[in-house]
């Protein structure tokens, strides 16, 4: 048996952009995909603190210090620039894997810069 398990998450981010007319997606500063363990295509559930909406897309990595959190497509409807979300991605693990696996969570400031990254919930 499997279970989904938290694999990583950038708490507060804000969100720098929504282009409407653009592939769907989310794009996701570098440095913070690298400090969060997430990858190119990856799937992640988006939590937007300002106004309760959730959903998912997938990620595109966005140039390297720029701090970018933008959302692309549909997905442009659910946040304004300025809003606060939670980029959230789990992982199906075993038994013996949720034993060792540590979750990378990084939390940022009003600027998207990193603050501290923990292993733990």
């Amino acid at each position: 048996m499997t279970l989904e398990m938290l694999y990583g998450k950038i708490h507060r981010a804000t969100v720098s952009d929504a282009n409407l007319n653009y592939v769907g997606s989310i794009t996701i500063d570098a440095e913070l995909m690298q400090a969060a363990k997430f990858r190119v295509g990856q799937k992640v559930e988006i939590v937007n603190i300002n106004n309760g909406e959730r959903f998912s897309t997938y990620i595109i990595e966005g140039e390297k210090g720029k701090r970018d959190i933008c959302l692309n497509g549909a997905a442009a409807r659910k946040a304004e620039p300025g809003d606060k979300i939670i980029i959230i991605a789990y992982a199906s693990m075993n038994e013996e894997e949720i034993a060792t696996f540590k979750p990378s969570i990084v939390l940022v400031d009003d600027d998207n810069n990193i603050n501290e990254v923990r292993d733990y919930i």
